[in-house]
């Protein structure tokens, strides 16, 4: 029930445990616990299927001040395990408020911890790496809490996309005369993504990932592979068919499209020790040299050498530690970036990514 006031408890695979207040649904769950610096953003973090299979720890220490709306989801459902703040707000302030965050919580089953030390626990994460944990709000004892622990398999080669992508193709924007048509590969695509196609006057057609070769291919001028949750490496039925793509349709790729497309083209990936999730993160134009700050939400990342020796150029690099953020490969048309360009940091530094600079360069003049 919203309201109370029941001690909950995060246990870490490294036996770490942390206590404090129970907020959202009453019961407990398993995930990979990660941390977002943003400042903002909350209920597009909590409905982005990339965050699906884990607990999200937000480093701003007081959340829920705006409430949440029908207008900001990402997605028609929350994915992540858990939620945890240092304070969560219980009651709103904002006039487009529908809802208070925990009620939100609660109705999608989702539990959360507040008045945990959360600068401890992400100091943790960066010096330990992104780890397994349970988080409980129902009371359960910390040895059964354990053992669900124990069998839970990780991250690390879990196909999630074709888990959370739609299950049929679906015409979601048709104009009448349309810049292109594109076919929307969804691996666990944000509402966003959708928006800005239809921003640039796109034919938008959303394909599951799991839908056939044929079928990516039907009636297109571009493929646009989404975000995602998971190992990219684990989805091999995906990458045959990009390769099998290749050459026949100009293909783009954000974050699991572009580490997809780096997979195919015979790049690999690694997962980074605790990920790359906030809305502050400097990314460089290799080309211009401008910078710009981009939202990102991933764990794994391209290895940059296996990615030059294809024959790809790296584009964007990742400022905070020199990861690729973006590459092209001009014999194969195609184009991907780590980050999110149709997010909304602040300043839209990098919407042009989709609006103008990918579409204008993969698509004939």
């Amino acid at each position: 029930m919203a309201g109370t006031f029941n001690e909950g408890v995060l246990l870490l695979e490294d036996g770490t445990l942390f206590r404090g207040r129970a907020y959202g649904a009453i019961t407990h769950k398993v995930g990979e616990v990660v941390f977002n610096t943003a400042m903002t953003g909350y209920q597009e973090a909590l409905t982005d299927p990339s965050y699906a299979e884990q607990i999200l720890v937000m480093t701003y220490p007081h959340i829920g001040n705006t409430g949440t709306n029908p207008e900001d989801i990402e997605s028609e459902r929350l994915w992540v395990q858990g939620f945890i703040a240092k304070r969560f707000q219980r009651i709103p302030s904002n006039h487009r408020s529908t809802k208070s965050l925990e009620q939100y919580l609660i109705d999608n089953d989702t539990p959360a911890l507040e008045q945990i030390d959360t600068r401890a626990l992400v100091r943790h994460l960066r010096d330990k790496g992104a780890m397994k944990g349970v988080i409980c709000t129902d009371g359960t004892d910390i040895a059964t809490l354990q053992q669900a622990l124990d069998e839970w398999g990780g991250m690390v080669g879990r196909n999630l996309a074709e888990e959370v992508c739609s299950t049929e193709s679906l015409l979601v924007h048709n104009p009448s005369n349309p810049r292109a048509t594109v076919n929307l590969i969804d691996a666990g695509c944000k509402n966003n993504i959708v928006r800005l196609l239809r921003r640039a006057n796109c034919r938008v057609r959303i394909v599951p990932i799991t839908a056939s070769h044929q079928q990516w291919l039907e009636d297109c001028d571009l493929l646009f592979i989404s975000n995602g949750p998971g190992d990219p490496a684990s989805l091999t039925d995906a990458i045959q068919k990009i390769k099998a793509t290749l050459g026949k349709k100009p293909i783009l790729g954000i974050c699991l499209g572009h580490q997809l497309l780096a997979l195919a083209l015979g790049a690999k990936t690694f997962k980074l020790p605790f990920g790359h999730r906030g809305i502050n993160h400097p990314v460089r134009d290799e080309l211009t040299k401008r910078v710009e700050i981009s939202s990102q939400n991933h764990g794994f990342c391209v290895d940059r050498q296996s990615l030059e020796a294809t024959g790809a150029e790296v584009t964007h690099l990742n400022l905070n530690d020199n990861t690729v953020a973006g590459l092209r490969h001009q014999q194969w048309n195609v184009m991907g970036v780590q980050f999110h360009p149709e997010a909304c940091p602040g300043p839209n530094d990098s919407a042009h990514w989709v609006l103008e600079t990918g579409l204008n360069t993969v698509l004939p003049s």
